[in-house]
Formats: structure tokens, sequence, C-alpha cells
């Protein structure tokens, strides 16, 4: 089972030269359906649980705390579980990385559906998260490695919207095994599980590793791709017999422009959960929203961010990958919905400044998620993913959540205003840096081709 998941050989067997470029597009649809019908499958199992959480309690007779210990028992995981897994994927068949990740996830959900424990469902929950943390890199991975620089912006958003279209697939398939199997819970659990062995094989059906391991030229060769690294050298290279310690080292704790990426994605992060976690109170508190409508609200942010999302990702390629630039305008304009956001009174400017903002929010999470890839090999890609969502998650979303709740209690809803300012504007603060820094880089290349 190990060798079958490691990195494959490339094919001895190459693809005629006249048939290259068919041969490419089909075997592209097939990695981008691969990515995101698989990231939906990822989400389905990652959200069953948080869908189902009022009817556990009924049932289970378990507090909120309870609920809450099992839901940060998945935080904990997944972010530690986004450092190490997403190394070991550099290293493995990204497209077999993705379905084995995919495939333990629906199997240990279905323990999660069959205990009542709360012990055991807290260390089914951390290995669940473990699973999961192989999803977001081998898909990452596989983008950078069958697209060049002038479609990857958008091609990444596309499989970013899957984060969206999961979330409302999950409810769909929790509602449908609520009618089928009269509100079983178990039975909930067993369909989300049955869903995504479905999407598994579709996978290995779809995908593909790199392009060699089919007999194609590597993206670098048929594109003229070129990673820009910090010495102004570039790199062309999609793997190496480095250890994952070297690359580790090497590329990601000495890379300053990691560091300045991953810093710029904490702060944002802190914005989108700052926002998101709480709108219910917040709206309901402050802007005499109905609770009910509040609920709904979430799912507005969620699901208009989409077309906007895709939108700027097209517009970052349509500027030569120019995509600190597009982050830098995105987040001032969240700093402008911010405010309408906290100062006005009024509905409905209340929920179209939260749309907009929606679309400013994750268009640059997406970004930053590419740029995060760009800056490395792409023998790299996996640990640069895991490294960034380390941050995000552990520190992002925890601050987002942890903190603005302390603050809020102590003194009130201005205490949370303030922390989303900061965060926003330390957000620009290295994204200025970001993109001089690859405007540099970008000149000494052009520089030392020529």
């Amino acid at each position: 089972m190990f060798k079958w998941i490691l990195e494959q050989p490339d094919s001895k067997k190459l693809v005629p030269k006249d048939k290259i470029a068919s041969t490419y597009k089909w075997h592209q649809l097939g990695v981008l359906l691969a990515t995101c019908i698989g990231y939906i499958g990822y989400y389905i199992i990652r959200l069953v649980f948080t869908t189902e959480q009022n009817d556990i309690m009924k049932d289970y007779h378990f507090t909120t705390a309870d609920i809450g210990l099992i839901l940060s028992c998945f935080g904990i995981g997944y972010g530690i579980a986004k450092l190490f897994m997403g190394a070991l994927a550099d290293k493995c068949d990204s497209n077999r990385y993705l379905m084995l990740g995919l495939l333990l996830s629906a199997i240990l959900n279905i323990f999660l559906g069959s205990t009542r424990n709360l012990y055991l469902m807290m260390f089914l929950m951390f290995l669940i998260a473990v699973t999961q943390g192989m999803g977001a890199a081998a898909c990452q991975r596989m983008i950078q490695l069958w697209w060049g620089p002038r479609m990857r912006g958008t091609v990444y958003s596309i499989w970013s919207s899957a984060h969206n279209a999961g979330s409302f697939i999950c409810v769909a398939v929790v509602q449908l095994a609520t009618f089928l199997f009269a509100g079983s819970i178990s039975a909930v659990f067993y369909t989300a599980s049955v869903v995504s062995f479905v999407i598994c094989i579709l996978i290995l059906v779809l995908g593909a590793d790199r392009p060699k391991v089919v007999g194609l030229p590597d993206i670098s060769t048929y594109t003229g791709d070129k990673v820009i690294l910090g010495n102004g050298k570039t790199s062309t290279s999609d793997s190496t017999n480095l250890s994952i310690s070297q690359i580790f080292i090497k590329y990601i704790l000495k890379n300053k422009l990691v560091w300045a990426v991953t810093l710029t994605s904490m702060s944002l992060y802190l914005v989108r959960y700052g926002i998101q976690s709480w709108i219910p109170s917040y709206l309901v508190q402050n802007k005499g929203f109905d609770p009910a409508f509040a609920k709904w609200v979430i799912g507005i942010f969620e699901l208009a961010s989409v077309p906007g999302v895709i939108i700027i990702g097209a517009i970052s390629d349509a500027l030569k990958g120019r995509r600190a630039l597009v982050s830098i305008a995105c987040v001032i304009g969240v700093l402008i919905c911010l405010t309408v956001y906290f100062f006005t009174d009024n509905h409905t400017l209340i929920i179209a400044a939260l749309i907009i903002m929606g679309n400013l929010i994750y268009a640059p999470l997406t970004l930053v998620g590419l740029m995060i890839n760009e800056v490395v090999p792409k023998f790299a890609v996996g640990a640069s993913t895991g490294f960034m969502g380390f941050f995000q998650y552990i520190f992002g979303e925890t601050l987002a959540t942890a903190l603005i709740g302390v603050l809020v209690n102590k003194f009130g809803w201005f205490a949370s205003n303030a922390v989303l300012y900061i965060a926003s504007g330390l957000a620009i603060l290295f994204l200025i840096y970001t993109a001089i820094s690859e405007n540099k880089m970008r000149k000494e290349a052009m520089a030392k081709n020529k």
C-alpha cells in the first residue's frame, strides 16, 4: 500500500507530438474534475457532524460544551495535519494521495456515526482531521503540475469554489438521509461515507499525478512555466531527491516570501472567521435582525462569494500573475465594507456589504493559497500549503473565535471591530512587501535569462 501511494516513475511510453495538445486538454479536464469533486467529498465528511450537532445534542444528551470539545479536536488536528500531511504530499502520487485521504476520512466517519461515547468521538474527530489534511495539499500540487501561470489563477479559483459547493452538498446529503432513514443520525453519517466512497472511484478514474506519468511533457516544457525563487533563480523541476526535512528547511523556513504570504493568509483568516463566526450574534445584538434570518445570512456570505472569486482569479491571470496587487485592492475593498457593516443600521446595506465582502475576502484567500505555491519549486508545493494551513487554523481561526469572544465579552463589539481593522491593515502591509518582492524577482530573472 505504501509503495502504491508514492510518486510514480515517468512513463516510458510517450504521447506522439501531434497529440500532445489534445491529450493535455483531456487530462487537464480530468484533473480539474478530480480535484473539485474530490474536495467536495472532503467537505461532505468534514461538515456532517457540524450539520447534525443539534440532533446529536438532543438524542445523545450532549451539552454545547461537549459539542465544542469534539469540534475543537478537529480544529487542532487539522491545523497540525496540514503541516505534516502537506509536506508528505510532495513525495506521493497526488491523485492517489487525494483519494486515500478521502477514503480514510469516510471510513472513520462510519465509526463516528456508530458511537455515542464522547471521548471516542473526540479521538475519531481528531483522526478524521488528520486524514482531511491530505486533501488541499494534493489538489494544489496537481494544479501547479498541470497548468501554467496564464490559466492557473482561474483554475485555482474554480477549485477553491468547491469549498462552498461542498458545504451546500453536505446539507443536501444530510437532508436526503434524514428523509430516507426516518431521522437516524447514524444513517446520516453512513450516507455521507457512501457518497464519498463513490467520489473516491471518480478521483482515480478522472485524475492523474503528473504529466510525465502519463507520457506528456511537464508543464514547464509545455508552457515555459518557471518558478522564480528568492535569489532570482528559476526552477522548472517537479520532483527532487531532497528529503522532506531538506525541502522544508531550504524552501519553506528560509524563504522570506513564504513567511510574508503565510502571515497575510493568517491575517485574512482572522478577518474571515472574525466576521463569519459572529454574524448571527452581531446582527441580532447590534443591528436588530431576526435570529432565524441571521442564521441564513451566513449562507448568503458563503455562496455569494463563488462567482466573484472565479472572476477575480481570472483578473489576476490577465494581469500576468500579479496576484499580490489584486489582493491589495480586494483588502482595501474589505475595509470599506467593514466600515459600512459596523456603522450602518440599514439592513439592506448590511446584507449588500456582506455579499460584497464575501467576494473580497475569499478572493485574496484563494490567491494567497496560489501565491504560496508559486514562490516555491513544484516539488515543495505540498510543504508550502501545509505550512500556511498550520498558521491559518492554529492561529488565524483560533484568534478569530476564542480571542474575539473574550474581547467582546469584556469590552463589547467595538473590540471585535478594532481587531478586524488591525488584521486587514496587517494583511495589506504583508501584501505590499510581497508585491514589491515578486516584482524585483521577476526583473532579476528576466535580466539573467537575456
